[in-house]
C-alpha cells in the first residue's frame, strides 16, 4: 500500500532503522520491512575487503527489503568506488560510508570513528564512490573522537567532507573515545548532545543531517523532527520492533494502517516458507522476532517457545503459529 499522489515530500532518510552487527541482516531487514514501507533499512556494516575477497555474498538481499542502505567499511577510495558501483548494481538504494564506530578491530583497518581525524582522505572516498554511481553517497559520524571534541572540530570534518561531494550525514550524538570503552560503553558513555547535531542543522541548512543516538518512543522521534530533517533509532527498533508498526501512519500519512506485530508476523509466512525450502534454519529468522511482543501478554511464553523450539531441525511455520497462540490480543 503506497499513497504517493497525496502525500507530501519527505527526505527519505526521514526515518530509519541503524546498521547493527549481527542484527540488521537480511532476515531482519524483511521482517521490519512488513512493519513499514517508508523506513529506511540499514545493512550491517560490511567491509570492503569482505565484498571484493570473501567467498559468501555479503550483498545477498532481495529487492522487497528496499529502502536499503548499504553500509560499507574502508578508507581505500578505490575499493569503496568498486563496492559501491556493485551494490548500486544490486539494488541497494544508498551507500553508506561508517565513520562513527570506535571498535579496536574496525581502527585496525583504518575504517570508523578513527577517520573522523583524516577529514581529507573521508571526502576523497565520498568522491570516489560519487564518480561511479547514481545513488545518494551518505557519511554516518559521531561528534568527535576523544579530545578532537570541539564543535568546531566537527563543524570543520563535515565541511570537508561536504566539499567532497557529500551533502547527507547522519550524526551519532556522542562523541567517541577510540581506547578504554568497548563500543557497548561507547553507545553509553559518553553524554549525549543533541543541540551540537541540532546547530549543525542551523549552521548548515543545506545539507541533509539525521540523528541518532538513546532515541526510543515515538514522541522523541518527533521532537527531534522539529530541528533535523531524519531521525535514526538502532536497538530499540530491533529489541521492540512493535514501534515500527506506527511510523508510517505517524510520520507519513494518515492513510497508512498501524501494523501490529502478529500482522507481520503473518505476513512473514510466505517468506518463511522460500526460505526454509532454501536451507534456512528457522531460528535464524525468528530470532530477530523475540522481541516483538514487549509488554504484550504472554510475550515470555512467545520467546520461550521459539527458544527451544525454532533451532530444531524440522521447525516449520508450525513453530511460529503455536507460539503465536500465547498471544493475548
Amino acid at each position: 500500500m503506497v499513497f504517493n499522489q497525496n502525500q507530501p515530500h519527505f527526505y527519505r532518510g526521514r526515518f530509519s532503522v541503524a546498521p547493527m552487527l549481527d542484527w540488521t541482516t537480511r532476515h531482519c531487514r524483511y521482517f521490519h520491512r512488513q512493519f513499514s514501507h517508508n523506513a529506511l533499512l540499514y545493512t550491517e556494516m560490511i567491509t570492503t575487503g569482505a565484498i571484493i575477497h570473501a567467498k559468501y555474498d555479503h550483498l545477498d538481499f532481495k529487492l522487497e527489503e528496499n529502502p536499503v542502505a548499504l553500509q560499507l567499511g574502508g578508507s581505500d577510495p578505490v575499493q569503496l568506488a568498486h563496492c559501491a558501483k556493485i551494490a548500486q548494481q544490486r539494488g541497494y538504494q544508498e551507500i553508506n560510508l561508517n565513520v562513527g564506530c570506535p571498535s579496536d578491530r574496525v581502527q585496525n583497518g583504518l575504517f570508523g570513528a578513527c577517520l573522523m581525524a583524516k577529514a581529507e582522505l573521508v571526502a576523497q572516498c565520498v568522491k570516489a564512490m560519487q564518480s561511479v554511481v547514481e545513488i545518494p553517497i551518505t557519511v554516518k559520524t559521531r561528534i568527535g573522537i576523544d579530545n578532537l571534541d570541539s564543535y568546531d572540530f566537527f563543524c570543520d570534518f563535515i565541511e570537508k567532507v561536504h566539499q567532497g561531494g557529500c551533502n547527507e550525514f547522519i550524526i551519532h550524538a556522542r562523541k567517541a573515545w577510540l581506547s578504554g570503552l568497548s563500543p557497548k560503553e561507547n553507545r553509553e558513555i559518553p553524554p549525549l548532545n543533541y543541540d551540537r547535531v541540532y546547530q549543525l542543522k542551523q549552521d548548515f541548512p543545506h545539507l541533509l543531517i539525521s540523528i541518532n543516538g538513546g532515541i526510543k518512543t515515538l514522541e522523541e522521534i518527533q521532537q527531534h523532527l522539529q530541528f533535523v530533517d531524519g531521525v535514526m533509532i538502532g536497538r530499540e527498533a530491533y529489541q521492540n520492533p512493535s514501534l515500527l508498526g506506527y511510523i508510517d501512519q505517524t510520520l507519513f500519512s494518515p492513510q497508512y494502517p498501524i501494523i501490529s506485530p502478529q500482522m507481520a508476523i503473518k505476513k512473514m509466512f510466505p517468506y518463511i516458507e522460500q526460505q526454509l525450502t532454501m536451507g534456512v534454519h528457522l531460528n535464524h529468522i525468528t530470532r530477530h522476532m523475540l522481541g516483538a511482543f514487549q509488554n504484550c501478554r504472554g510475550a515470555k511464553q512467545w520467546r520461550r517457545y521459539l527458544s527451544e523450539n525454532a533451532h530444531k531441525s524440522n521447525a516449520g511455520i508450525d513453530i511460529l503459529e503455536t507460539a503465536l497462540s500465547f498471544i493475548e490480543e
